[in-house]
């Protein structure tokens, strides 16, 4: 083999290998550039206090009703009931009470629940635009010690005339009003067998209706249904309880879903 044809070989042995390794690079092959990942940093979780039911304005917050939910500190509102040691959720909220709606899930925080010994605390459970009345009552005319506070009564007056007869008749003045308190308990315990006072969430009108109907005659609660809370319930007041005015027919108070509407109703008992 001469020199002349031993240097084309070379020549053509090393273009063929430049060529593979143009190829090679093009199509990605070869091996693949180490890159450094950094792991990302845990997150810190915390426990915060939650409502584990739906929870309503004036409502006590019982056992059962919050729990904790783990959540990231970064997240945490300073407003948040956090957890501390092996603090129970029930014993955050003992003989606290709801100040506002709360939806299952959403943090509580000390804004949203107060103490119900807390001062003022009537008045942050009162709804927009009501008032709270009381009247004097017997453990008899609490239907026997059933009602308590947060359920939802008809106020029942009874009047006995002065006459010879005795006559004596009953009508409902309010219907389907809120029990606020009775006495000083706001809890769901019941009244105490010495109960001396009920304390009503009513309107500005109902407060003067009760305050005519307490003029006129003895007054008891009869306990409602809580299927009844809400519907459209009646309740008619006599022309008599107007002072000065026996000849008015009356009138019928008309309560939907907390609106009061008063309209003419029939005279006469």
């Amino acid at each position: 083999m001469n020199t002349r044809r031993l240097v084309v070989l070379l020549l053509a042995a090393v273009a063929a290998g430049g060529a593979a390794l143009l190829v090679r690079g093009l199509i990605g092959g070869g091996t693949t550039k180490a890159v450094a990942r950094l792991q990302p940093a845990p997150i810190a979780i915390g426990n915060v206090l939650v409502a584990a039911s739906n929870l309503q304005p004036g409502q006590p917050v019982l056992a059962g009703m919050v729990r904790w939910q783990q959540w990231p500190k970064g997240s945490v509102d300073p407003g948040f009931i956090q957890r501390s040691g092996a603090a129970s959720a029930d014993s955050m909220v003992d003989g606290k009470v709801a100040l506002v709606p709360i939806m299952a899930g959403e943090p509580i925080t000390d804004t949203k629940i107060v103490s119900s010994s807390s001062t003022g605390f009537m008045a942050a459970t009162l709804q927009p635009g009501m008032r709270a009345a009381s009247i004097p009552v017997s453990i008899a005319s609490v239907a026997g010690g059933f009602i308590q506070p947060n359920n939802h009564v008809d106020v029942i007056l009874t009047e006995t005339s002065n006459d010879s007869s005795k006559h004596v008749t009953s009508r409902v003045v309010l219907s389907d009003v809120r029990v606020l308190a009775i006495d000083q308990t706001v809890t769901g315990k019941g009244p105490a067998p010495d109960a001396k006072t009920v304390t009503l969430e009513l309107s500005a009108s109902q407060v003067q209706t009760l305050a005519r109907a307490q003029a006129s005659g003895a007054l008891s609660l009869a306990l409602r249904s809580l299927s009844d809370h809400g519907a459209a319930q009646v309740a008619v007041q006599q022309g008599a309880m107007r002072s000065g005015d026996e000849a008015d027919g009356g009138q019928v108070s008309i309560i939907r879903y907390g609106i009061v509407r008063n309209q003419p109703g029939s005279g006469g008992n």
